[in-house]
């Protein structure tokens, strides 16, 4: 699966070489933040030995501000290069009423636990408009993401964690819809599903372009996804309350 998305996203940059125009680039800075809150986050680790436990359901899960920073760069009116920072971690406390094994330590039942869930995001994306009309636009693209993860967790003088640092190739897309000039519906993100895991992270927003250079959204985001092997069980469900600022240079 890997190679197919490389390959699919070798052939997307060499569109992009045979492609570029003699237009002007564009800069643009695209600023969100809002709400964020868990859904569900099941934990078994290691994925063949450990303990099944929720950081949701079993212990209190914390909801938070959140904030993400989109760096755009539009070669022209069809491709699209952009990073992404995207941070993410979030607190749960509580007990279990059994023990706990977590990455070869035991922890006993009705401790007090503190968990920390980070899942920090970096992506490079290349997209490619398919489609531009005066009201809709389509376009597909290739996204190389680095995830910075970490789940520990802590009792007393209890603690272990399980870091894991690695890349994920993402299929990437934008639709917009603008029925009226200045208002219109969004629909983002980058998704991919395969048999060692699977991840997603989309939005859909409402949008209002209050002048060229500066554009408003609001809306929800939802990022899920895991993964299931003998080393690490892991999904996790988030949803966003999401606002945000669009800015071109």
């Amino acid at each position: 699966m890997k190679r197919k998305l490389i390959f699919i996203g070798f052939i997307l940059l060499v569109n992009l070489t045979l492609n570029v125009q003699k237009s002007a680039a564009q800069i643009s800075l695209d600023l969100e933040s809002g709400y964020v809150s868990t859904g569900y986050n099941n934990i078994r680790i290691p994925g063949d030995q450990g303990t099944d436990f929720s950081l949701s359901e079993e212990l209190k899960a914390e909801g938070k501000m959140f904030y993400r920073l989109r760096l755009n760069y539009n070669i022209n009116s069809r491709n699209t290069i952009s990073v992404l920072y995207a941070p993410l971690t979030v607190n749960s406390k509580g007990s279990v009423p059994r023990d706990i094994l977590f990455e070869n330590v035991l922890f006993p039942a009705n401790t007090d636990l503190d968990a920390t869930y980070k899942f920090n995001s970096y992506r490079l994306t290349y997209r490619y408009e398919l489609v531009q009309k005066p009201k809709f636009n389509f376009g597909i693209g290739f996204t190389a993401k680095i995830r910075d993860a970490k789940i520990a967790l802590a009792s007393g003088d209890d603690e272990s964690e399980k870091v894991n640092v690695g890349f994920v190739p993402i299929i990437n897309f934008r639709l917009s819809y603008n029925p009226i000039e200045k208002i219109g519906i969004l629909f983002e993100g980058d998704a991919l599903a395969a048999p060692q895991g699977r991840a997603e992270d989309v939005l859909l927003a409402l949008t209002y372009k209050a002048s060229d250079r500066i554009g408003i959204k609001a809306g929800y985001r939802i990022l899920e996804g895991g993964a299931d092997n003998d080393e690490v069980y892991t999904f996790s469900l988030f949803h966003y309350a999401a606002a945000g600022l669009f800015i071109r240079f």
